[in-house]
């Protein structure tokens, strides 16, 4: 039987490669996790910004909390079974009224990743509305071979090599998936994803958690690290991550170090050039 999700939403995630929304904080708790994600940026000075980012879950003791949270991982386990691997934690913010966005791309053809049945859960934090800039993907579009990419490097896109598909793509066909806070989307690691910029007068703050089997490998790099969330790993081809004992925590944050060098290494394999995002 299902933990949390319907056997019509398990089809759903199957058949179209995405699901939302699904409720797995309440309102106040949301709003108590986006206050700790500010309460930082204000002691440093700065918006969290660069490798910061990346792994967050190695520098947050509350994003290692949020990545083991019960009610995500029973919706992951509903997906892809119960030993489950979390490979990355990654903030993604717009500001008010900011030109940032995503271009049309699928994660697997970067990350390295041996496996279909990876799932990107994305946690708003604040309201991820259509005008704010929602996560908006192609249905189905993780079914056959992955599309053909070129980096583009444009100066507001979030993405490292600001990679995007390079073929057409019918916007007419595109869903848009606007959540609340506390909300999270679930879609495949080879789905077609994008998000344009946020031209509402609110920060748009999310954090996409990616999960994985535990028998997955890195195929393009000799080390990778990912943390173990549920289940047992019997096979061991990552690296469990260390977890901290409070944010900033000595260890976890060398560790982070190497963890995120890894990933940079991983994401501008083969790039004509590297660009200072992570």
């Amino acid at each position: 039987m299902p933990r949390l999700l319907t056997d019509q939403a398990i089809e759903h995630y199957h058949r179209e490669g995405y699901y939302f929304p699904v409720r797995v904080l309440d309102r106040r708790e949301a709003a108590h996790q986006l206050s700790l994600l500010q309460r930082f940026e204000v002691a440093q000075g700065n918006p969290i910004s660069g490798a910061q980012r990346s792994k967050s879950h190695l520098l947050f003791q509350w994003v290692d909390d949020l990545m083991r949270h019960a009610s995500i991982l029973d919706a992951v386990e509903d997906l892809i079974g119960p030993d489950i691997l979390c490979w990355n934690t990654l903030f993604w913010i717009k500001e008010a009224r900011s030109e940032t966005f995503v271009s049309w791309h699928q994660d697997l053809r970067y990350w390295g990743l041996d496996t279909d049945d990876l799932v990107s859960v994305w946690l708003a934090l604040s309201p991820a509305t259509v005008e704010s800039g929602c996560m908006r993907v192609l249905p189905r579009s993780h079914k056959g071979d992955l599309l053909p990419h070129d980096d583009e490097y444009q100066p507001h896109n979030l993405l490292t090599r600001g990679q995007e598909i390079a073929v057409p793509v019918d916007e007419a066909a595109a869903v848009s998936m606007p959540l609340q806070p506390g909300e999270i989307s679930m879609h495949n690691v080879r789905l077609a994803h994008a998000s344009t910029p946020n031209r509402s007068d609110n920060r748009r703050v999310g954090l996409s958690l990616h999960y994985m089997p535990t028998c997955a490998k890195q195929t393009v790099s000799q080390w990778d690290s990912a943390a173990l969330v549920r289940g047992e790993d019997r096979f061991g081809h990552f690296t469990n991550t260390p977890r901290p004992q409070k944010d900033f925590d000595p260890i976890a944050v060398e560790f982070h170090e190497r963890a995120t060098d890894a990933v940079r290494e991983i994401l501008f394999r083969d790039a004509e050039k590297v660009r200072e995002t992570l």
